[in-house]
């Protein structure tokens, strides 16, 4: 059981005289309280906008995801950080000593913005924005001990968004109570 749910709830499988009830398009109504027993109160989300603006860059989340696990009277538990873009990731890494520079450079010597990307649209080399995110993945999940991220001393959560064509991003920010 989770969260008072069959496991065949939770993993696909079939439940009440054979309807799922997390299947697309099924009415909350005829399956009341699943939802909030299984994401309810254990889950607080929210989703930000950050202007990255025009050039490539590396920009820290941390005093955002800090407000927002003080925003939910968060002690211990995980953040989930997610960034719903094709064209940007996510990096925990040390800023505001050249690293930050560091990792665009070396995202310029791995991934040049130039013709030969098969994804062609936007600025020349946009196809190599597009690839960034498998290197450098749309998620990131930390634990969180008395309200605060467990972040070593130089770590910061850091936006990496590279597509110049894309000024403003999402960023949701989700945590599991312990």
């Amino acid at each position: 059981m989770y969260h008072g749910l069959p496991a065949s709830a939770i993993f696909g499988g079939v439940d009440n005289n054979g309807l799922d009830p997390f299947a697309p398009g099924v009415d909350d109504h005829r399956f009341p309280g699943r939802a909030a027993e299984a994401y309810g109160e254990d889950v607080q989300s929210i989703e930000v906008e950050i202007t990255t603006g025009r050039e490539a860059v590396v920009h820290d989340l941390s005093d955002a995801a800090q407000k927002f696990l003080a925003d939910c009277g968060a002690t211990d538990g995980l953040l989930h950080v997610w960034v719903p873009h094709a064209t940007a990731g996510l990096a925990v890494i040390e800023t505001g000593a050249g690293s930050d520079d560091d990792l665009l450079s070396a995202i310029d010597d791995l991934l040049p913005r130039d013709d030969r990307w098969r994804h062609q649209h936007g600025t020349p080399g946009h196809g190599r924005d597009h690839v960034v995110p498998g290197f450098l993945p749309p998620y990131a999940t930390l634990p969180v001990l008395d309200g605060r991220p467990a972040l070593g001393t130089w770590q910061s959560i850091c936006l990496v968004d590279t597509n110049v064509d894309n000024p403003v991003r999402k960023v949701r920010f989700s945590y599991l109570s312990g």
